[in-house]
């Protein structure tokens, strides 16, 4: 699975940085910018999480359902009260 690799990838690059930013900190201290990135971090984990269960979703399926168009003509009753689009209603004249 190569995409599951690139997320686990993505998931020890984001630890790395997590990582960094807890020994950068204290030299830094708790500015303003220093949340920012600590949040910005912390969206990207969250992000990084809802995107592997999509597609860890995604991929068990294995495959998209199939809808079968029949060639027969549709049932004109169906059409009964739509309007043409751009042209109007057929009781309606253009201006």
């Amino acid at each position: 699975m190569p995409l599951q690799d690139d997320l686990s990838a993505i998931q020890r690059n984001l630890d790395d940085l997590v990582r960094g930013l807890a020994s950068v900190e204290p030299q830094v201290g708790h500015t303003l910018d220093m949340r920012r990135v600590r949040t910005d971090a912390d969206h990207l984990r969250e992000s990084l999480a809802l995107l592997r269960e999509t597609t860890r979703g995604a991929a068990g399926s294995g495959r998209q359902d199939i809808v079968q168009v029949p060639d027969a003509p549709y049932d004109r009753s169906l059409w009964s009260d739509a309007e043409e689009e751009g042209l109007g209603a057929r009781d309606r004249h253009a201006p």
